[in-house]
This record gives structure tokens, sequence and C-alpha cells, in this order.
């Protein structure tokens, strides 16, 4: 997923931090919500400004995050 058509960072909303377009709903509430055992649906009722698709977006910008933070591991030595 393109997650980047759904997340901004201006440093004029929200200090910066990553939100989805157009909101001042943040990645980090929406990751907050997921944690908690929130549903999809839950969120979207919570927040009525998203769609199905933002939520999703949020999922694929935490995991390439992640990704970036996790160290490459080094191949072992085998002879």
């Amino acid at each position: 997923m393109e997650y980047q058509r759904f997340i901004a960072r201006d440093p004029k909303v929200c200090g910066g931090e990553p939100v989805i377009k157009g909101t001042r709903v943040t990645v980090r509430t929406v990751l907050a919500s997921l944690a908690e055992g929130a549903k999809v649906e839950e969120i979207l009722e919570d927040f009525p400004t998203l769609k199905e698709e933002d939520v999703r977006a949020v999922i694929a910008f935490a995991a390439a995050s992640a990704e970036e933070d996790l160290p490459v591991q080094s191949v072992p030595d085998i002879r």
C-alpha cells in the first residue's frame, strides 16, 4: 500500500506529527486505538472523517517505520 498518499507531516499541524491527510487525527492516535484492541469499525465510528483505507495506511506506515528501525542481521559465516 502506498501509505504516502494518506499520511502527511506538516510542522503547522499537530506539531509535525504524522497525521491522516486532511485531518488532525494522528497516526499515533490510530495506532494506540488498535493496540488497545479497537476494531477498524470502532475507529471509524470514533473518527468519522476517516475511511478504512486511512486506517490501513496507518498500519502500513507503522510497518514501514518498524522495518527501517530494525537492525540488519549479518549473514553467518559458515565454514
